[in-house]
């Protein structure tokens, strides 16, 4: 007998009893009762056949080395999951990384200062020292108030404006300008500044919250957060201004994806959906200073740096206030409108001409590019397995690309030619309006977001502590993560809230075994 033929059955001899027992009201009542019943019961069959559908995925040769050999062999049950060198780096190039490391980790302080190599601060700026914004070299955390009861330094305000004349346009449509700053506060909003200056202001969030509903009855709280500039120092912004958040990613697997070959990843781009599957991904051609051409932006929320190392020379000028041979203003994010700021002394060496000499930015890029990708948590587990499976059917791996391998590097054999997972596909998309900025950078528009790699999300607790996930960390778990994709990834958002509490408990697990 089916268990629900035994339910009918069931139904029929309570209501005949009942009826006989005790009259028609409470016949009504246990009609409408036994219905509940029959409901939960369809819905608990409907579960049970989805969780008899879901065929585990197979395991891949590899894939528990989302680094291939370069994967970390030390322990991930720890805060130093994220800091440990590439598992195959030879034994003479540890030395490379511990000084980078220490570079990475150094407090720079003002000029004038007897410790050379390490004034130049600022004037203005959000954080001392590289580590102080990647925490564990790993991802940064939303504050839990506003100023002053949290200075948070993890995450910050981009800022610009629309072009405005015909020249800003050609800047921006020719990729030699990502975007045309704010003419008074720059690029970056910064709440901090060296003694006898003042910070810009201080950066306000204001959350919202709303439920969403699965389709199984499930409710999931998420938060839409309001960013506002506040006690601004130097006049007002202009108008028009366009402000985003932008929260420090993880340091992980860096140099991997710096050596994805190029063709590997722009054959992936499809800008017009020619195959109309709904998916555009779209490549941030941006300019290199670095090669002086212009070249695929890899890094950044929105892919506008083409490098591990540009990306650091923007991250000691905008974030710390210090001069490289890329971004020679000492002064860092200081605007012609912040005249006591440009004339602020500064740490510039006379022989490099810069505060960041190259030798120490190299040192500070091998050691970003070799910060190791740890290796996967229980990747054959069965019920790991069938969340892949999910994964894959929903359409997740549409952006999440699961695997490339990385081309020749003369310099960094131990990086060349590894079959790595780092489940992305390093293009923009298009999120839809529940995750736009509305501030365009270079080719992405205001509703397209780099697809972030998912290695190590899992570890993102154990090592900072918390679970803030996308661009400004209003995600607080995977799921809620996935609940705010829309424009190219909703069907996909709409079949993980169609799937059983069993199978979003899978898929979830997989992404955390990553």
């Amino acid at each position: 007998m089916g268990f629900m033929t035994f339910i009918k059955k069931l139904n029929v001899s309570i209501m005949v009893a009942l009826a006989s027992f005790a009259g028609a009201t409470i016949f009504i009542c246990s009609n409408f009762l036994l219905n509940d019943i029959e409901l939960l019961a369809q819905k608990a069959i409907a579960a049970q056949k989805s969780r008899a559908e879901t065929v585990p995925a197979p395991f891949e040769p590899g894939e528990h080395l989302p680094g291939g050999k370069a994967t970390s062999r030390k322990s991930f049950k720890n805060k130093n999951a994220f800091s440990h060198s590439s598992g195959n780096m030879g034994f003479e190039k540890e030395l490379l990384f511990k000084v980078g490391n220490g570079l990475f980790r150094k407090l720079w302080v003002s000029s004038p200062s007897s410790t050379k190599s390490s004034d130049g601060l600022g004037p203005l700026f959000n954080a001392r020292s590289c580590q102080r914004c990647h925490l564990k070299d790993g991802r940064g955390h939303t504050p839990e108030a506003n100023w002053p009861e949290d200075t948070q330094v993890s995450l910050f305000l981009r800022l610009s404006i629309p072009p405005q004349t015909v020249e800003q346009k050609k800047l921006i449509s020719s990729s030699r300008a990502l975007v045309i700053p704010e003419p008074t506060y720059g690029g970056q909003f910064q709440d901090l500044s060296i003694q006898g200056h003042q910070g810009e202001g201080h950066m306000n969030i204001r959350y919202e919250y709303f439920d969403v509903s699965l389709d199984d009855g499930t409710t999931v709280q998420l938060r839409r957060p309001h960013y506002s500039a506040t006690d601004l120092k130097y006049g007002p912004m202009q108008k028009d201004v366009l402000i985003s958040p932008r929260l420090t990613p993880p340091m992980i697997g860096l140099g991997l994806l710096d050596a994805i070959p190029a063709q590997e990843i722009l054959k992936l781009a499809d800008p017009d959906d020619q195959d109309s599957d709904g998916i555009s991904g779209k490549a941030n051609m941006v300019w290199s200073d670095l090669k002086q051409k212009i070249m695929l932006g890899r890094f950044g929320w929105k892919a506008g740096s083409p490098s591990v190392k540009e990306q650091s020379a923007a991250a000691f000028s905008g974030d710390i206030g210090l001069s490289t041979s890329l971004h020679k203003n000492a002064a860092g994010d200081c605007t012609p409108n912040q005249t006591f700021c440009l004339k602020a002394p500064h740490g510039v060496d006379k022989k490099s001409g810069v505060e960041v000499t190259d030798q120490m930015l190299d040192l500070v890029t091998f050691y970003a590019s070799n910060l190791a990708v740890p290796k996967r948590r229980n990747p054959q587990k069965m019920s790991v397995l069938k969340g892949k499976s999910l994964f894959h059917s929903i359409g997740c791996a549409s952006c999440h690309r699961p695997s490339f391998k990385t081309g020749p590097l003369p310099k960094n054999k131990h990086l060349s030619q590894q079959l790595i997972w780092p489940y992305t596909d390093m293009l923009l998309h298009n999120m839809g309006e529940g995750l736009a900025d509305h501030r365009p950078e270079g080719k992405a528009d205001g509703f397209e977001w780099r697809t972030p790699p998912l290695w190590g999300v899992g570890l993102t607790k154990t090592v900072n502590g918390h679970e803030n996930l996308l661009h400004d960390g209003r995600a607080r778990s995977v799921e809620e993560a996935i609940l705010w994709h829309g424009g190219e990834a909703l069907k996909t958002r709409e079949a993980y809230s169609k799937l059983s509490k069993a199978e979003r408990m899978w898929l979830v697990e997989f992404v955390r075994s990553l």
